[in-house]
């Protein structure tokens, strides 16, 4: 199972969680192989050659499957043409929050603000999901909103909690205990459900502004090619291991829900969620080359 980020990642983290499953159940051990590097790519450039035997698997996030095309060029991969998608396993919302001194309550107070003046929002870099969460946000509203990449969580928390930049699209686990304090505010979730960590919080689409939707997701793919009745196993040994409450209790603590689903459905998703991103990056122009 590789892994196309770093040891201790998220989504490291839930392959492991899913590979012990797999272990189990198919009697056999499953090793996860972290392969990081240009934001994924490598790792996912590995698993596209190899062999169809169904012993390889990728982990692959938004980023590698449904991103990073619209923003590297000269890719040694095709997400669409080059993996078999056999199921979503978890998906993740990121929180719109902003400093207590921002006078906005929900977000239809938010965007009158940034249509009437420029607002700042902080990101863990170019590209990425609280950056992509704050451009289709900008881009649906219309507001004026300034991109502030910084090189990690920890570094955009030290300037959002003063207040020195009033608001982020902030991932669960990094926000929340900032929430709780009362030290950030929350003001809806981006994703198109509720977040069970936080279910008194909205969605944005249910606060005034419909379509908005934004998961961090994570799939497990095969190459292109692996043998149909390989496809449908793995697929219904993953989708038994998402719905034991050990797992789910898991996912939980990663602020990440489980999302299994049949691999037709999640090919169709990824398809959508590649050419919603292709037109956010392109309308934004975005880049990161």
């Amino acid at each position: 199972m590789i892994v196309p980020f770093g040891a201790g990642s998220t989504t490291d983290v839930l392959a492991r969680i899913v590979a012990n499953g797999l272990s189990a159940r198919l009697d056999v051990p499953v090793i996860v192989q972290n392969k990081p590097g240009a934001g994924g790519n490598i790792g996912a450039a590995i698993a596209a050659r190899a062999t169809l035997d169904g012993y390889t698997l990728l982990v692959g996030p938004t980023s590698t499957n449904a991103v990073n095309p619209s923003l590297f060029k000269n890719l040694r991969f095709d997400p669409l043409k080059d993996f078999r998608p056999i199921t979503n396993l978890a998906k993740s919302a990121n929180i719109l929050v902003v400093h207590p001194d921002v006078p906005a309550k929900n977000v239809s107070e938010l965007i009158a603000l940034i249509q009437e003046q420029e607002y700042a929002y902080a990101s863990t870099g170019n590209g990425g999901s609280m950056h992509l969460s704050g451009e289709l946000f900008r881009t649906m509203t219309k507001g004026k909103m300034l991109h502030v990449p910084y090189k990690g969580g920890g570094d955009a928390l030290a300037d959002l909690l003063p207040g020195r930049v009033p608001m982020m699209f902030c991932n669960v686990p990094l926000c929340l205990p900032h929430i709780t304090s009362g030290k950030l505010r929350a003001l809806a979730v981006t994703t198109e459900k509720r977040s069970a960590l936080l279910p008194e919080v909205p969605t944005v689409a249910e606060s005034g502004l419909p379509g908005y939707d934004v998961s961090g997701w994570f799939g497990l793919f095969v190459p292109t090619g692996t043998d149909e009745a390989i496809v449908q196993r793995l697929n219904r040994e993953v989708l038994a291991i998402l719905e034991t409450p050990d797992v789910q209790k898991q996912l939980l603590t990663l602020g990440a829900e489980p999302d299994g689903s049949s691999s037709q459905s999640f090919t169709a998703f990824v398809q959508s969620e590649f050419d919603k991103w292709a037109k956010v990056i392109k309308e934004a122009g975005i880049s990161v080359e």
